[in-house]
This record gives structure tokens, C-alpha cells and sequence, in this order.
């Protein structure tokens, strides 16, 4: 079955279109269609607290465009989500329901534990060993995700206050980095290697400047270099030197940083980077619903 998935996020948003595919025992996503918009709702929300007129408009737009392309590919289900902008916009519910009226789409506001459950749930994917520890890190334009697994088992999970186009617009609180360290003390022992994945659009790009295949870990060595090479250069060379769209060119900088940090405070020295995430997720959740409805149900 073909399904579908809409994240809207604070930089982007995205609709995927996908399948599972089994081979050799191993599922897949399969991407029929991938669509990304760059709306940057973060601009309004971290600004003035809502979503503006113009940028609803855009929103609208951008989900009648969404609406005609599931309908081209005949998408069986769809969830559409949106994430850190949309939970802080004070006219969230208003702009939502315009958009229901005028594209047919229902957008759910989820918080950002959830956000990180439906994330961890496209890696049974990686079929990783039980035995690993490991942490997916998720950096989004006003949230980061930090969710920590030991044995196979979710041990804890939060969401924090800071993002990429959060960090431009100066309007991340100083007190979440000392928050964030204290956490990962508290989750994580350190004593302990932890294999880190990195989630998103911002170090999708950094894997891809950085590396020439896709299953390389990154080093953070390289990131650090990366990240002084990028401040060096102006937004406009940001674009010509590393071929960086404009919606990537300013956000790729606070990014890297917020993984650096992280990295650090885990003294890890790589990132691994599984090119997946929300919309992942949500198809997969999809698959395995219907598995359980023609296995057990019938």
C-alpha cells in the first residue's frame, strides 16, 4: 500500500509518499515522492508568537499543492504533523483549521515526545543488535530531540528548546545548554560508548559535504572544520562555495553547532547519519498497523 506523510516543521515542510518494501527478510521505506517546501513558519512564530497573514496564505498554498499530489499517487492513508513552530503559534488552532477548510488536510500539533517516538520507530528499520546503546539525535528549526536506548529499550527522551532558526533569531533561552548537559549526566552513561545517530535535513546536507558514501559515519572533527569554513564565508558564498539552497545556508551553521555540542558532551567522536526521520516514521507506523490488521484481525 502506498502511503503518506506531511511534516511540518519550522524550517520545512515536507510530504513523503512511500512504501515498504521486504527484501530478503530486511523493509525498507521506498520514496515514490518526495516534495519539501521551504515556508519557514519559525520566522513568524519566534518573532511575533504567531503565524502571520502572508505565511498562511503560503501554508495554504503549499497544502493544496500536497493535497493534488497525494491524489496523483493515490495514497491509501495520509497523517499530516507539525511540529515546534506550530506548538508555540498563538493562532496554531486558527490557522489549522483554515487550512482543513481550504485543502481538506487535518494537521495534528504533536509535541515533541511524540515527534521522537515516531522517529525511533522507522529504526526497526536499521535492525540494529539489542545489545547496543546508541542515541538519535534530532535537530529541527526550533526544537532538538534526544532520546537515549540501552538494550533495545527506550530509557529516556526529551525534547529541548532549541533549534537552528530559533538560534538565528536569538530567542533560545541561555539556560537550556547547562539543561541539555545535566540531562545527558543524568540519561546517559557515559562510561559507556554510544553509537550517535543524527536526524534531519541540516545533517543530512553535512553527511553529504562531508562524505562520499551514504553509510559513513561523519567525525566530528570534520564538523568542527566544516562549521569554522562555513562562518568564514558570507551567506551569499555560503551558496556558490557548498551549493547550499537559501532556506540551508543559515540554518546548516546554528545546526552543526547543536550537534558539536551534543557530541562533546557526550565525548563521542563520530555521528552516524540513517538519511531518515518524521515522515519515516509515519509510513512505517502506517506499514505496521496494517500488518497487525491482516495478521491478527483479518
Amino acid at each position: 500500500m502506498i502511503y503518506g506523510a506531511i511534516d511540518i516543521g519550522t524550517n520545512a515542510a515536507r510530504l513523503l509518499i512511500g512504501e515498504i518494501i521486504t527484501d530478503k527478510k530486511k523493509s525498507f521505506v521506498k520514496k515514490i515522492s518526495y516534495t519539501r517546501i521551504p515556508l519557514r513558519l519559525g520566522d513568524d512564530v519566534f518573532e511575533n508568537e504567531k503565524i502571520s497573514k502572508e505565511k498562511t496564505e503560503a501554508f495554504v498554498k503549499t497544502m493544496k499543492a500536497f493535497s493534488l499530489i497525494l491524489e496523483i499517487f493515490q495514497v491509501s492513508e495520509l497523517r499530516a504533523v507539525s511540529t515546534s513552530a506550530m506548538r508555540e503559534a498563538k493562532n496554531a488552532d486558527k490557522v489549522l483549521e483554515k487550512i482543513k477548510k481550504e485543502s481538506g488536510i487535518s494537521v495534528e500539533v504533536i509535541s515533541g515526545q511524540v515527534e521522537a517516538e515516531i522517529i525511533f520507530g522507522a529504526f526497526e528499520l536499521l535492525h540494529l543488535p539489542v545489545t547496543l546503546p546508541f542515541l538519535v539525535v534530532d535537530v529541527g528549526g526550533g526544537s532538538t530531540e534526544i532520546s537515549v536506548f540501552e538494550k533495545g529499550n527506550l530509557v529516556a527522551s526529551r525534547s529541548f528548546d532549541v533549534g537552528t532558526i530559533r538560534m538565528l533569531k536569538g530567542k533560545e533561552n541561555p539556560l537550556v545548554w547547562p539543561e541539555m548537559k545535566d540531562w545527558i549526566q543524568q540519561y546517559v552513561d557515559l562510561r559507556d560508548e554510544h553509537l550517535i545517530f543524527g536526524t534531519g535535513g541540516n545533517i543530512n546536507k553535512v553527511h553529504k559535504l562531508l562524505s562520499e558514501h551514504d553509510g559513513d559515519d561523519i567525525f566530528i572533527d570534520d564538523m568542527k572544520e566544516l562549521l569554522s569554513k562555513l562562518k568564514s564565508f558570507s551567506f551569499d558564498e555560503r551558496m556558490s562555495e557548498f551549493k547550499l539552497k537559501p532556506d540551508r545556508a543559515d540554518v546548516i551553521v546554528p545546526a552543526l553547532e547543536i550537534y558539536i555540542y551534543i557530541l562533546n558532551e557526550i565525548s563521542a567522536t563520530k555521528v552516524r547519519v540513517p538519511k531518515m526521520g518524521l515522515s519515516d516514521g509515519i509510513i512505517y507506523d502506517f506499514y505496521k498497523k496494517e500488518k497487525y490488521r491482516n495478521e491478527y484481525v483479518g
